[in-house]
C-alpha cells in the first residue's frame, strides 16, 4: 500500500468529539467531482480547449479573480489541469441530494458554454458551437475523470477498500457504466483502458481505481475520504444516484464488521489483477460469462460476484434496517417535491415516468428497500440478458439500443458516425440525444426540473455545505474580498476574519460563523 500523508485538516482537529450517531451508525457524506471536455466545431479559424474553457470562465474571473471559486450552493467550480472545467458538488447526506447537485452542475456548465459560445461567435463566426462533454475520453484518446467521494470511519484500514471493496467498484459498472464505442467494439465503460493501478496516492503520473491520498475535509482522527476514480460520467440520473446508493450499502457492511472485529463475508474476493478484471468487465458483451481469477483460487464471473455483493448486503440491511433507514433519514426532504410516490414493494421505480421524481413521500425506512429492489432487478435483467430492459437507466444500455436501431435503419453507418452520435449524448452545451430520449420517456429523470433548479442556487440543508452557501451568498452582496474551501470561510478584507467548518454533518451556525456573518453585515 502507498505511504499516506498526513491532511491538511489533521491541525485543526474538533475540540469535541464526533456524535456517536454519525460514528457508530451509518451516516455518510457523498460527494461527485466532474470533468468536463471541451471542443469548438463551426468556428471560421482554430481555436484551442484552452482557450474556450479561459472564455467560459470569464465571468468566474471577474467575480472571484480567480478560476477556483465556491457557489452559493456551496459547489466547488473551478478550471482544472488541462483546460478541464470541473465541478465539485457540495456536501450531501444522501445520493438523491448528490445527484441534485450534480445535476445542478451540468447546468452551471452548460450556461457558462452558452454565453461563452455568444462570444466567441463575434470573433469566430455565428457557426462557432461549444461543445462542453460528460464522459471521460475525447477523440485523441485522452481520459478524464469522474470522482465520487464517501466519508468513511478511519477505523477501516486501506487494505479493506482495496480487498473488499475494489471487486465490488469494479463489478458494478455492469450497470453504472457509460459505454463506449471503441475501434475494436462497444465497451460498457469509457475508462477501462486508462486506469493502470489499482490504488495509489498519485493523481497524475498514474491513474488508480481509488485514490488514498488523505484528505478527508473532516476530523482526521475519526474519518477519511475514499475518493473512488473507476467510476464513468454518468448522463442518466438512475446510474448516478444507484452508484453512489448501493456503494454506500456495502461501505456499511465493511464498516460495520469492523467495528465489530467480525468478518465482513467479503474478505476471499479481491482479484488477483484488478486491472485485467477491469477490461474484463468493460468487454462483459463479448464475453458475458467470461470468469475473473480470485486471490482465494476461485474463478467466478462479473455478474455472479455482483450477485454475492447483492445477497450478503441485503442479509446485512435485514438485520441492521432500523439503524440504516434512520442515516438516510437525514437526508429525506420533509415534504414532497416530486409527482410520484415510490413504492417499496413491487416494481419500486420501475413504474416511474420520466417527468416524476426520485421521491415524494416515502417513509424513512423505505429507501433503502427502494434501493435494493433496483439492484436486484438490474442484476435479474443483466442474468437473463434482457439487456434492453436496461436502456432507460443504464447509459451503456442506452447507447447500445440507439446505436443497433441506427444499424438496422442504415446498414452503411461507419465508426466514426457512431462515434460522434456517442459524443452528442454526452453534449450537455448543445447535444441532442439525451434530451431525445428523456423527452420520449425513454431514459428516466429521477428529479423534477424545479429540483434541479432549486439545487443551482441552495445548498443541501442538513450539512455545512449550507452554511458555506450563506457565506459566498452574504460575501458577494456585500461586495467583500472573500476566499473559500471545504473547511474555511475567510473574509480577506477589508479586515481578515476566518470560520474554521470541520465537521461535515455540522448545518449549525458555530459561534465563529455567526462572528464571520456580522462581519458581512447579515
Amino acid at each position: 500500500m502507498p505511504q499516506l500523508r498526513d491532511s491538511g485538516t489533521r491541525a485543526l482537529h474538533a475540540t469535541e468529539p464526533v456524535p456517536s450517531a454519525e460514528m457508530d451508525g451509518f451516516c455518510r457524506i457523498f460527494g461527485v467531482e466532474t470533468e468536463y471536455g471541451v471542443a469548438v466545431t463551426g468556428a471560421e479559424k482554430p481555436v484551442d480547449a484552452g482557450q474556450v474553457a479561459m472564455t467560459m470562465f470569464q465571468p468566474i474571473v471577474s467575480r472571484s479573480r480567480s478560476t477556483n471559486t465556491y457557489l452559493t450552493n456551496g459547489s466547488r467550480l473551478y478550471l482544472d489541469v488541462g483546460s478541464h472545467p470541473e465541478y465539485a458538488t457540495a456536501e450531501a447526506r444522501d445520493p438523491r441530494e448528490a445527484l441534485a447537485q450534480d445535476l445542478a452542475g451540468e447546468q452551471v456548465m452548460r450556461g457558462l458554454a452558452l454565453k461563452a459560445q455568444t462570444k466567441l461567435r463575434e470573433s469566430y463566426g455565428a457557426h462557432a458551437t461549444i461543445h462542453v462533454f460528460k464522459n471521460n475520453v475525447d477523440s485523441a484518446g485522452h481520459a478524464f475523470g469522474c470522482h465520487e467521494n464517501y466519508l468513511v470511519r478511519r477505523f477501516v484500514p486501506l487494505e479493506a477498500v482495496e480487498h473488499q471493496l475494489l471487486p465490488f467498484l469494479i463489478t458494478r459498472q455492469l450497470y453504472t457504466g457509460a459505454g463506449r464505442m471503441t475501434p475494436d467494439g462497444f465497451q460498457i465503460t469509457q475508462r477501462a483502458d486508462f486506469l493502470d493501478e489499482a490504488v495509489s496516492s498519485a493523481t497524475t503520473r498514474s491513474r488508480p481505481m481509488v485514490n488514498t491520498r488523505d484528505e478527508p475535509h473532516a476530523d482526521p482522527d475519526s474519518f477519511r475520504r475514499l475518493h473512488v476514480i473507476i467510476g464513468d460520467s454518468n448522463r442518466s440520473q438512475w446510474s448516478t444516484w444507484m452508484k453512489l446508493a448501493v456503494t454506500h450499502l456495502v461501505l456499511c457492511v465493511i464498516e460495520e464488521a469492523f467495528r465489530r472485529g467480525e468478518p465482513s463475508g467479503f474478505e476471499d474476493w479481491a482479484f488477483v489483477d484488478p486491472a485485467a478484471a477491469n477490461r474484463a468487465v468493460s468487454r462483459f458483451l463479448d464475453a458475458p460469462d467470461a470468469v475473473l481469477p480470485l486471490a482465494s483460487g476461485e474463478s467466478v464471473s462479473a455478474l455472479a460476484l455482483q450477485r454475492r455483493y447483492f445477497r450478503a448486503v441485503e442479509s446485512f440491511v435485514a438485520d441492521h434496517r432500523e439503524a440504516m433507514d434512520a442515516a438516510f433519514a437525514a437526508g429525506v426532504p420533509a415534504t414532497g417535491l416530486s409527482e410520484k410516490t415510490v413504492e417499496t414493494t413491487g416494481e419500486g421505480l420501475s413504474g416511474m415516468t420520466a417527468g416524476a421524481g426520485l421521491a415524494s413521500d416515502y417513509s424513512a425506512g423505505s429507501l433503502t428497500t427502494v434501493i435494493l429492489g433496483e439492484w436486484d432487478r438490474a442484476l435479474r435483467a443483466l442474468e437473463q440478458g434482457d439487456y434492453d430492459a436496461l436502456a432507460d437507466r443504464v447509459d451503456w444500455a442506452a447507447k447500445r439500443r440507439v446505436f443497433e436501431a441506427l444499424r438496422r435503419r442504415r446498414p452503411e453507418v461507419t465508426f466514426a458516425q457512431l462515434e460522434q452520435l456517442e459524443l452528442d449524448y454526452h453534449d450537455i452545451a448543445n447535444g441532442r440525444l439525451y434530451g431525445s430520449l428523456t423527452a420520449r420517456s425513454q431514459m428516466r429523470r429521477l428529479l423534477t426540473a424545479d429540483e434541479t433548479e432549486r439545487a443551482i442556487h441552495e445548498a443541501p440543508q442538513d450539512t455545512r455545505a449550507a452554511l458555506r452557501g450563506r457565506f459566498v451568498e452574504a460575501a458577494l452582496a456585500s461586495g467583500a474580498q472573500f476566499s473559500a474551501d471545504w473547511t474555511h470561510l475567510t473574509v480577506t478584507a477589508p479586515e481578515r476574519r476566518e470560520a474554521v467548518l470541520l465537521d461535515p454533518f455540522e448545518a449549525a451556525p458555530t459561534p465563529e460563523f455567526s462572528q464571520l456573518m456580522e462581519s458581512l453585515g447579515r
